[in-house]
């Protein structure tokens, strides 16, 4: 599979920044407008509705239009793994019956004193077979315009 990583400094503590990416109110606050999210729906894993924080087995059901072109792309984010400790966290989702063949997010979290070190790492494969591994790093053409928003967005939320 591809990857694609991006790691940004925040002036905030470790568990500021990791209570804001917790929430579904993060996600919808950092992606670009030009991706048209809508957020259809959140299940916690013990089968609430909008838990306040993402745990590990909750689902996102999301959709998006980039620029407004072409049919809703709909799928569901699975939280896989979420893991937090003074110092460190992290949290891992992946797609399910998204635009990507494969799709695996892992967001990272350092505390570095009264700051924080955040790090995306996202491993994916386009779809169509050998002729999408092969396009794959491709796509990273849209991935850096939407995390370099992400990230700025972080720091001018939380800074």
């Amino acid at each position: 599979m591809a990857t694609y990583s991006r790691l940004t400094r925040v002036a905030a503590p470790l568990e500021e920044v990791w209570d804001f990416h917790s929430r579904v109110s993060g996600l919808e606050a950092l992606t670009p407008s030009w991706m048209n999210l809508r957020v259809e729906s959140v299940t916690g894993p013990d089968g609430e509705s909008d838990p306040e924080v993402l745990e590990a087995g909750a689902e996102i059901r999301l959709s998006m239009r980039p620029f407004g072109v072409g049919p809703r792309q709909r799928w569901t984010s699975v939280i896989l793994e979420r893991e937090a400790d003074e110092e460190r966290a992290f949290f891992r989702d992946g797609m399910r019956g998204g635009p990507f063949a494969e799709w695996e997010h892992t967001h990272r979290f350092l505390a570095d004193g009264e700051e924080t070190i955040l790090e995306d790492e996202v491993a994916y494969e386009l779809p169509g077979g050998a002729v999408g591994r092969r396009a794959s790093p491709l796509a990273l053409v849209g991935f850096e315009p939407m995390f370099r928003a992400r990230h700025r967005k972080t720091k001018e939320l939380l800074e």
